[in-house]
């Protein structure tokens, strides 16, 4: 191990308030580029606390660990009484351009890049002891390309691939949830193949053309969205929540903080309680006022 693993805390602070504190440490440095993550404590925290490790979304493009919707969603977890680890990723697709199913080794080596530096940061909390984090009590979140990554690296550490071996051969995810995520396969549908996953929550919207609802595929080689994640599930009787939003687009990926509710009953039941259930919703507002980028496709942002 580098010098860096034994970096700790560089910034410490308590955020008023919500009777938080806040911890940065540098988790991994790859490619030339130091990795933080930083780690929101709850003012009572038990060998029971559920740690929400959180990958920001942005097209594998943008984006960062601290934006201000990402402050205010941690703050309300951690008044919720969850510890929250926000973790930088490497952006592989930052220029890229003409992506699609023939020119898709740079979505590939982007969505595995940031799902080894997702493995990289569960690692991490678990070497270090100071988090206090329960290792048995983790729930891998993400939005967007955030929630492709946290899908990705359940199926890399279900299937013994990527960087997954740095973690505890005994080491499962408490808990996955997806708000608008897709899993890149080579060998045509998922498999899950070493054990199975762990539960998981899914948002997506039906019309969503960005992180595909449905699938994009060529031969073997695809995205797989919720709709085509959700059966597998269903066929090996694996316990999930899936709310598919009609006729919504992207926006979906932005939906955290008005499900705050419904994440705190999933963790309750599928964490806690380890049930095993399997929920379907659908939800219907043609009322509702879509923002203007709902509809936005890969073409409009790899030109």
């Amino acid at each position: 191990m580098k010098k860096f693993f034994l970096f700790f805390a560089l910034i410490s602070l308590t955020i008023c308030g919500f009777g938080q504190s806040m911890t940065t440490y540098q988790y991994a440095e790859k490619d030339g580029q130091s990795l933080f993550l930083d780690y929101y404590e709850p003012l009572h925290v038990t060998d029971s606390t559920i740690c929400v490790l959180y990958v920001f979304g942005g097209g594998f493009m943008e984006g960062q660990r601290n934006g201000e919707f990402e402050k205010y969603y941690f703050a309300k977890l951690v008044e919720e009484g969850f510890m929250v680890v926000a973790i930088d990723y490497r952006l592989g697709l930052v220029g890229a351009k003409n992506l699609g199913l023939t020119n898709h080794k740079p979505v590939q080596n982007a969505i595995y890049m940031a799902a080894e530096d997702a493995i990289s940061a569960l690692a991490f909390v678990i070497d270090h002891p100071e988090m206090k984090v329960n290792s048995d009590w983790i729930v891998l979140m993400g939005s967007s390309a955030g929630a492709i990554t946290a899908l990705q690296t359940d199926y890399a550490l279900c299937n013994g691939f990527l960087n997954s071996d740095i973690l505890p051969e005994d080491f499962r995810l408490a808990g996955v949830v997806s708000y608008a995520g897709a899993i890149f396969s080579q060998e045509g549908k998922v498999k899950y193949r070493n054990h199975t996953p762990a539960p998981t929550m899914f948002f997506h919207g039906t019309a969503d053309k960005l992180v595909n609802y449905n699938q994009l595929k060529l031969f073997n080689v695809g995205m797989f969205g919720t709709n085509k994640l959700v059966p597998r599930f269903e066929k090996y009787d694996l316990p999930y929540f899936v709310r598919r939003y009609e006729d919504y687009g992207h926006s979906v990926a932005t939906f955290c903080m008005p499900t705050v509710d419904e994440f705190k009953w999933f963790c309750k039941h599928y964490v806690a309680n380890k049930e095993r259930l399997q929920i379907d919703e659908s939800y219907a507002d043609k009322s509702s006022k879509r923002p203007d980028w709902d509809n936005t496709t890969p073409d409009d942002l790899y030109k």
